[in-house]
This record gives C-alpha cells, structure tokens and sequence, in this order.
C-alpha cells in the first residue's frame, strides 16, 4: 500500500464548530477502545522516568484527549505535571478548552507549531495522528522541531500503514460513526500513515537516531531521548 498524499476533511479551514466537535468525541472514544492513549502513556512513561514533576507539551493537541488521559494517569501517580496544547486549528482550540475546562494547568496555543517559541522549553513534546498529515519532507523539521525544543525528549503516536488496518477502520466508521468526518478521515488517516522503513529514512534525514516499536492496533511508538 503506498502513502497516499489526499487532504483529510480536517484540514479543510472552513469546518463549523460543531461537526469538529463531533468529529473530536467519536476520535476521543475511538482512542480509548483501540488503545491509543495506552500507547501515548507508554511514551510518557518512558521519558518521564522518576520524575515527579514535569512539563508536557502536545502538538496538534486536537480536541484534548491525549492530555485528558495524561492528566489522569499523572494524577494517580502523584506526578505534578503542567501542560500546553498547541494547534493550529483554533476550533480545535476552543473544543479542547470546553473539554478540558476546569484544569488550570494547561495553557493552549492557536498557532502553527513552526511559530511557537517557548520562554521555557517543555520537559517533553508529543503528538498523536498529527504527523500523518504531512508529507514527507516536511516531517524531518517537525521532528528536529521537537528535538531541539524539548528538554528531555519527543515520542510520536502515529498510524501504521496497513490494508487489514485500513479495511477495518473504514467497516467500524461506516458502521459506529455519526460523523462525516470520521467516515471520511479514518480510513484516509491509515493510507497516509507509515511504514517503518519511512521512519528510519525520515529520522535518518534529520539526523536523529528514534527507538520506533509497533503497537496494537495498527500504531507505531517512536521515541527519541537526549
């Protein structure tokens, strides 16, 4: 299956608050049953070591549910831990406030990654089904973005390129999902996904040496210290 390159609905500018809305439940729930926030805390938790104090900070955060789920896991290991969400999508934005509303520990960030400069670099940088949306020669910057702007590391949640992983998103949306978004993203989401060869020749042109492992279902976990 090679890499397809056709824009998902979601990067469309003109999407009303509503339907991202939508979009952003059915991709929170989607995340919980298939393990995609189990395999964003295993990243965590690889970075994080001992510490019992950290900054965490999500590019393309989305409607907020990675950080909902690390903010639960921080909470019952009694790790203190502060957060910024960026996005370029600034319905993105305002979904992620109301579904995190009530947590004074995260500052959210409208504004393309490229553009953000931090006074104080987080501990940690992450992103989950963000880097599929671009193509190839733009992830070499995105990850010594990340690099170079984290303390401690960077680890990616991101989509395995699969025809089993394809078939079977498009079945579940066609059948599950209310959302036109969903139907149409996910299974484009998997086309534009990853092989490991593609990691090691993206990481190799950044001049980053990443510990990538496969996960269930369908997902690769790439990992990058200092």
């Amino acid at each position: 299956m090679n890499r397809s390159y056709t824009k998902e609905l979601l990067d469309e500018d003109d999407i009303p608050f509503e339907h991202i809305k939508k979009n952003m439940q059915e991709l929170e729930t989607i995340n919980t049953l298939l393990g995609g926030h189990r395999i964003t805390i295993k990243g965590l938790k690889e970075l994080i070591g001992n510490r019992k104090q950290i900054h965490i900070c999500e590019v393309g955060c989305g409607g907020g549910d990675n950080i909902k789920a690390m903010i639960k896991w921080c909470g019952d290991k009694k790790i203190q831990a502060s957060f910024t969400g960026i996005d370029i999508k600034e319905t993105c934005i305002d979904y992620a406030r109301e579904n995190l509303a009530g947590n004074d520990n995260i500052h959210w960030i409208h504004s393309d990654y490229k553009d953000v400069h931090f006074e104080n670099k987080p501990d940690i940088i992450f992103s989950s089904l963000f880097c599929h949306h671009f193509i190839d020669e733009e992830l070499s910057d995105i990850v010594r973005w990340k690099m170079e702007n984290s303390k401690l590391g960077f680890f990616i949640n991101d989509l395995h390129r699969n025809p089993i992983a394809f078939y079977s998103i498009k079945l579940l949306t066609r059948f599950f999902s209310s959302s036109y978004l969903v139907k149409n993203d996910a299974p484009l989401s998997v086309q534009r996904g990853f092989s490991k060869k593609d990691w090691l020749n993206i990481f190799n042109k950044a001049g980053l040496s990443p510990r990538i492992s496969w996960e269930w279902a369908f997902r690769w976990l790439i990992i990058c210290k200092k």
